[in-house]
């Protein structure tokens, strides 16, 4: 296990390259031995300096959450990171490319709780009955570390992705809200266009089955640690599209169907 004192050093060298707008060398070349318990920790330690610099806690996110994604990253189970107020950005309101480190876009659902989630037993019908709507949502993943070491070659690791606040940077609400039982959400779909071309299409019930499987996991790992869900957050689901590289004066729009669709402008 890593030290306090270099948990607290990862979760700088994070916080640094983000404010500067660079990326550095994955963590595991570092520290090959830190496990995901490690990465947690440098996550919740990076975190900490955001909310003590006056950031607030909105939410969380989900990560990891298809098959292949996981087969690809060699783990069996999703991610999670911390979603902060200044992470959400208006639809359709340009937002400026170069602030992110390496950018993609995903395709998600959002959802946004009427009541409290907790406990280690907590099912699908639980969440579905605690959330007050889902929303579509886009999900700005920027990773703060390279996804090959340019010194060893090394691809980075789901641990630094866990550190990296599962690589989260920022989000786009759009669309159209809708209660959780007024539609089958496994087959809510979406189509991401660039610049005018459908780079990507998904369907919801690649997470997991059903979108709100992610929120099953959440709510029971955070059993483990005696938190839980309040009422109000956002949490997103995961993607269930492929990341999109974005670059400067790029234009996406997401169209989820019955779910409406919105607009995100990179500048």
């Amino acid at each position: 296990m890593l030290s306090q004192q270099e948990i607290e050093q990862a979760a700088r060298d994070l916080h640094e390259a983000e404010r500067q707008r660079r990326q550095i060398r994955p963590l595991t070349i570092r520290h090959p031995d830190m496990d995901l318990a490690d990465a947690y920790a440098v996550q919740d330690a990076w975190m900490a300096i955001k909310l003590a610099e006056g950031r607030s806690a909105k939410g969380r996110k989900i990560g990891l959450t298809s098959r292949a994604m996981q087969q690809a990253m060699q783990i069996d189970q999703p991610d999670t990171g911390l979603l902060l107020d200044d992470m959400f950005f208006d639809s359709g309101a340009p937002i400026e490319a170069s602030q992110f480190t390496d950018p993609r876009l995903e395709v998600e659902l959002a959802f946004i709780l009427g009541q409290p989630l907790s406990g280690p037993d907590v099912t699908l019908t639980d969440v579905l009955n605690a959330t007050s709507h889902v929303m579509p949502a886009v999900e700005i993943i920027a990773a703060r570390s390279f996804r090959i070491d340019p010194e060893t070659g090394k691809p980075r690791t789901v641990r630094d992705t866990i550190a990296d606040n599962a690589a989260n940077a920022g989000l786009v609400l759009g669309g159209r809200p809708m209660r959780p039982m007024d539609l089958d959400l496994r087959w809510a779909s979406a189509l991401l266009f660039k610049n005018g071309v459908i780079e990507e299409s998904g369907v919801a019930a690649s997470v997991l089955n059903h979108p709100a499987n992610g929120l099953v996991w959440l709510v029971r790992r955070l059993a483990g640690q005696g938190l839980g869900l309040a009422s109000g957050e956002i949490v997103l689901s995961g993607s269930f599209t492929r990341p999109v590289l974005i670059t400067a004066g790029d234009s996406f729009h997401a169209d989820f169907g019955a779910l409406g669709s919105f607009a995100v402008e990179f500048a």
